[in-house]
């Protein structure tokens, strides 16, 4: 039967994401390895949860269940996006090697002439995923699940990347650097472009001063393996316990700066309201919250890592997750101007590219996670030359 609807739930596939399921099968049937048996006929169906790699859910008729990824169909803007051959090649090795929780993989086609793009097959969890910071679904102690994440955040950045196999996955070290000068250069592209009328997306909120704060206030290096998009909705929960059983979607995985996952996953928890919507926000919701408070996961992070609490540089890190946020917001808005994208999720994301871009500004100015004062741009920015604050 279909996984049932627990952040799982499937539908037909969708129109132009067809797969030629003789050619799959054909394949399949001379990868996939004893440990994962395939009984014909097999049924295929798309995940509705929204990925960027198109998504299956893949039943045999022994009620076998497995889930395939794939790269989408057509040309790509990036020859590094969407890249299903990392996504394997990194669970593979924690799958192996770590104790990291992830569902095994079994193959790894890069043929295109199979189904038009290079695809992987993985184990189907069958578990639970929440895209409410609350869980208010969830019966009993919510707590626990969030810190079954920290947990499974700190076996990631202590799994030793060079011996499980990773050592070339990515450049290690000057992370926060590296990133900001290529946001900083794909943002510039997406404020240039403009609709039909000649309107342009826009610069995102006093960049250049948030620049140049990011730019004084880096945090001490660190080198560990990166999940890239950490954050509740990819994570996999077993279906009674409170309990991490897998991580999806390591597309944007790599190495780099373990506090830029930690950041990101406890990003709710430093969103206002507003333009964010109480979806995203945590900070003004009534306290004591039913889930930990974003200091509580911080200080057992860093009991299971092996760091000081408090962590220096958090503030940076904080506004950083914001400012990639932006960044990637402010690309919906772009391709909503060349009419590449229309529909209702497309139009929220991008209304979010400039609070996000706010929301630096704020921390910049304020030094201050939670003060929530907007300076005038001319204030912020300066005279040419003006010191520019550290924390």
């Amino acid at each position: 039967m279909p996984p049932s609807d627990n952040g799982q739930s499937t539908s037909a596939v969708r129109e132009g994401m067809q797969l030629d399921v003789d050619k799959l099968l054909a394949y399949l049937r001379a990868h996939m390895p004893s440990s994962a048996p395939l009984v014909e006929p097999v049924v295929v169906k798309q995940f509705e949860h929204g990925q960027s790699n198109p998504t299956y859910f893949l039943q045999d008729a022994a009620g076998n269940r497995y889930v395939l990824r794939k790269k989408p169909p057509g040309a790509l803007l990036s020859a590094t996006a969407h890249a299903v051959e990392r996504e394997f090649r990194i669970l593979n090795a924690l799958g192996r090697h770590s104790n990291v929780p992830v569902p095994a993989v079994y193959a790894l086609c890069e043929d295109k002439e199979v189904l038009g793009t290079p695809f992987y097959v993985m184990q189907f969890l069958e578990g639970r995923i929440f895209t409410d910071n609350l869980l208010r679904s969830v019966q009993g102690d919510r707590k626990a699940y969030y810190y079954s994440i920290i947990d499974t955040i700190a076996k990631l950045h202590k799994a030793p990347y060079k011996e499980i196999g990773l050592s070339s996955y990515g450049k290690p070290g000057n992370f926060y650097p590296r990133q900001l000068a290529r946001l900083t250069q794909v943002s510039a592209s997406q404020a240039a472009v403009t609709d039909s009328a000649g309107v342009p997306v826009g610069a995102l909120y006093n960049l250049p001063a948030s620049s140049a704060w990011f730019t004084a206030n880096l945090p001490a290096d660190e080198v560990s393996l990166c999940h890239g998009d950490f954050k509740l909705d990819n994570v996999v929960f077993h279906n009674h316990d409170p309990r991490v059983i897998g991580v999806l979607d390591w597309e944007l995985s790599t190495v780099g700066h373990p506090l830029s996952d930690l950041a990101n996953l406890l990003l709710p928890w430093y969103t206002p309201p507003g333009n964010f919507g109480a979806d995203l926000s945590l900070m003004n919701e009534k306290r004591p919250l039913p889930v930990p408070e974003a200091e509580d996961m911080l200080k057992v992070y860093c009991e299971k890592v092996g760091r000081p609490y408090p962590i220096p540089g958090w503030n940076f890190c904080v506004a950083f997750a914001f400012f990639r946020l932006a960044v990637i917001t402010q690309g919906v808005a772009a391709r909503m101007k060349r009419k590449q994208a229309s529909s209702a999720k497309a139009a929220a994301a991008a209304s979010l590219f400039q609070p996000c871009a706010k929301r630096v500004a704020q921390i910049a100015a304020t030094g201050s996670l939670f003060e929530l004062i907007t300076p005038p741009p001319e204030q912020q920015q300066g005279p040419a030359g003006a010191p520019v604050p550290k924390l």
